[in-house]
This record gives structure tokens, sequence and C-alpha cells, in this order.
């Protein structure tokens, strides 16, 4: 029986991986803070080990197997076992069908899909050889709901909770549970790299982001609670469970709404509203 338990974590070096690694830190965890920002990552270690927990930044970007592979022989190595991986690193991009650049939805895929796949394929079979443990993927309620000018991240988000609702049931007979964290939006880093194709998607995605009703805090607490209880689906924000159950009563009608509404511009101050009001 180990005492001491270990977590990994990209993306740490702001916003949700940030707030994850403190709460960690605050119940005794280690934490490799893992991100292409290594000074943010340092900074984010310095939090952890105020918070009561001990932990190392490391530089690694999830879009190269590579650098992931390297990270899990250094962790491994080092502390022999990862009770926790959590694939968080991120990046956002707005933009319809053939408008958005086809090398944007290459860049997303790269980091949203392949370096949570990433994450998963390296890891993994060190977790079974362990005899168990966590793993949390970062999707989002984008994945859930899809909305429009959004298919770009829609479909990252939408094929990391495939993958984690596969995953749930392949790695149950290891001991090892899967959680899948689907908010909508709250404060994070992802506007210094946000890519889009109109200012309505630029204004609309900061008065979301900057509007938000949840802390990052508070969705990492309700990450910790799912972890802990082994539940599949995280999805912290009232109004995207309400939206998300929407959908499932009826997608055709829910669809054909969005379709319906989506032919005025009406449709767009509705949205923008909605998110200045922190109900996006």
């Amino acid at each position: 029986m180990h005492n001491q338990r270990n977590a990994v974590i990209t993306g740490a070096a702001s916003g949700f991986g940030r707030a994850l690694a403190v709460a960690l830190a605050k119940r005794g965890w280690q934490i490799l803070a893992a991100d292409v920002n290594l000074e943010g990552a340092g900074e984010t270690c310095a939090l952890v080990k105020d918070a009561g927990g001990s932990g190392e930044p490391f530089r690694c970007d999830v879009a190269v197997i590579d650098d992931v592979r390297r990270m899990a022989e250094y962790v491994f190595g080092r502390w022999g076992r990862v009770d926790l991986l959590v694939n968080n690193a991120g990046v956002a991009v707005a933009g319809a069908v053939g408008e958005c650049p086809v090398v944007d939805w290459q860049w997303i895929f790269s980091v949203n899909f392949w370096g949570v796949l990433h994450g998963c394929h390296i890891f993994v079979p060190r977790m079974k050889a362990q005899g168990g443990g966590h793993i949390v993927n970062m999707a989002s309620a984008a994945g859930l709901i899809s909305l429009p000018e959004m298919p770009a991240y829609n479909a990252t988000k939408a094929a990391v909770i495939s993958l984690s609702e596969t995953l749930k049931c392949e790695l149950a007979a290891d001991g090892i549970g899967v959680t899948v964290v689907c908010p909508s939006f709250f404060r994070t880093n992802l506007l210094s790299t946000f890519r889009c194709t109109n200012k309505f998607q630029k204004d609309f995605s900061t008065a979301g982001i900057e509007n938000g009703r949840m802390s990052a805090e508070e969705i990492a607490e309700s990450t910790i609670r799912a972890v802990k209880k082994n539940k599949l689906y995280v999805i912290p924000q009232f109004s995207a469970r309400v939206q998300w159950f929407l959908k499932r009563l009826s997608p055709s009608l829910y669809y054909g709404n969005f379709a319906s509404m989506n032919r005025s511009d009406r449709f767009r101050k509705l949205l923008l509203e909605l998110a200045r009001r922190g109900l996006a």
C-alpha cells in the first residue's frame, strides 16, 4: 500500500489545470505540472507548495507523442506510479465549415484530441501494470451541444467524450476509473491562443469566458468529487445540463430551432447577451 498520491496534469500553467493542481495539493498530492509554458508551470508548482503539496514543472507539448512518452518515462522513473492522469491541455478555434482554415482544424485536433489520445495511449499500459489509477479528460459542453460556428472545437470535444466513454468500458476490469469534464464557459487562458474568422466569434467567446458563473476552482472541486465517486461525466454548470437534457429529449427539434434562429442576426445578438450575463 502506497501513501503518496501522484498526479500528472497537462495544461497546468493556468486555468483549470492550475486550479486542480492547487486543489489536489491541499489534499497532500504530489503534482507533475506539465505545459508548453514551463514558466507558468513553475508558477503553478509554487502555488502547489504553498497549498501544502509538492510538485515540479515539466515542459511537454501534448501534440508531440515523443514529448508525452518522455514525460511518462520521467514521472514513472522518478515516482514509480501515477494515480491520476489529467489530460487537460487545450486550445480553441471558431469559424464555420468552409471558412475556418484547414490548418486551424489540424492545429486544434493536434492538441485537443491527439493530445488526449497521446496521454491515454502512453499512460494506460503503465497504469494497468501498476494495478489501477484514474484518468480525467477535459472535454466541454460544446462536445455535447454543438453550437454553430464552432465546428472544429465541437468536433474535438465530442471525440474526447466518445474516447472517454469507450475507456470507461475498456479499463474497468483493470481498476482504472475514467472521468470526462464538460464545462461551458469559465475563466481560462484559452483567449491567449484563440483563433476565429469574425468579430462576433471573438466577442462571444470573450464575453462567455469573462462572465462565466463558475470559477476554475469550483470546477476543479466538482472534478475531484467525481473522481472519488468514479463518475463518468462532470457537467458543472446548470445551463449546460439543461441544454444537454433538451438535446437528448428531442434532437430534431433542438437543432431545428437552432437552424431557424441562425438565419437571423437577432440570434447572434441573443447569444452574445446570454454570454454577457454568464448564461451561455
